[in-house]
């Protein structure tokens, strides 16, 4: 599985609308073949800040880059951005998520 978890500065005027401004995309990557999953957070520790958590099988990564809502997101989203997105992305042999056993509840 291909994990990515993306960070997004959004300008101060765009920042409260960014899950709107994002919708058409999410949900287009959302309905991928092979997406696992593709989640966005807003920081706690600073507002103009988003986090994009995503997964996909090993082959499905490659269609998403080339599909036409992420063209179409590479034309919509950087004018609502204050600088390039930051991303850290990696293959793990693994299926899904695991319980964190550590915090488990009874």
């Amino acid at each position: 599985m291909i994990v990515i978890t993306a960070k997004f500065r959004v300008k101060a005027e765009s920042v409260d609308a960014w899950p709107e401004i994002t919708r058409a995309f999410t949900e287009a990557t959302r309905a991928e073949p092979g997406n696992h999953w593709y989640e966005w957070s807003r920081s706690l520790d600073d507002p103009q800040e988003y986090v994009l958590l995503e997964a996909f099988d090993d082959d499905a990564a490659g269609a998403h880059v080339n599909s036409d809502h992420f063209r179409q997101a590479q034309a919509d989203l950087p004018p609502h951005l204050e600088e390039t997105p930051r991303i850290i992305n990696g293959v793990l042999p693994i299926d899904g998520w695991s319980e964190l056993g550590e915090l488990a509840v009874d």
